[in-house]
């Protein structure tokens, strides 16, 4: 960051009093500005047992397999944000359960949040980001395609506990990029 975000001044890189780490700070206006992790968030959308999983037809990772998920838009809950990219990138209408898994990924960033839902109806077709949508009986779930470290884990945990027949919330740390 070059610029205030308020008044156009130049920033500068410090700490500011009572803080712990360096901050843009704008001596023009007085802003501090902050950087904060971004949100992604998705579900695990279910329709008759099977898997709704998209093709992604953007980078990063094009062409591989994911679930729907995304970045967080401000004024949306992490449901209703879930709920969004369902739509957007399977074109499919879900009712959204509970908080299921939730990564953090320091080193970009993030934190990623993945919800269980089931489908209100089998209508589903890809989304402008969608190069395909399907749904995947558990055995036929390309795991080997899978785009993203968050994705394949929180199918892993899905197949695990529908076996157990619990669903406790699951949360990880990954700490570096492994695709």
């Amino acid at each position: 960051m070059k610029y205030c975000s308020n008044c156009g001044q130049l920033v500068r890189l410090a700490i500011p009093p009572n803080d712990d780490r360096p901050r843009h700070i704008c001596d023009a206006c007085g802003s501090i500005h902050y950087q904060n992790p971004k949100l992604v968030t998705g579900c695990i959308p279910v329709w008759e047992g099977k898997i709704l999983l998209c093709k992604r037809a953007i980078e990063p990772r094009l062409g591989y397999w994911t679930l729907p998920a995304g970045f967080m838009e401000l004024g949306e809950t992490l449901a209703q944000a879930a709920e969004r990219e369902t739509w957007e990138e399977a074109q499919a209408k879900v009712n959204m359960g509970k908080l299921y898994s939730v990564f953090s990924l320091s080193h970009i960033s993030q934190v990623h949040v993945f919800f269980l839902a089931e489908m209100r109806d089998a209508h589903y077709a890809p989304g402008p980001e969608s190069m395909d949508v399907d749904l995947f009986i558990l055995e036929n779930i390309p795991w080997k395609e899978m785009s993203f470290p968050t994705v394949s884990q929180s199918l892993r945990y899905f197949v695990d506990d529908l076996q157990r027949g619990k669903f406790p919330l699951h949360m990880q740390e990954i700490h570096e990029r492994s695709w």
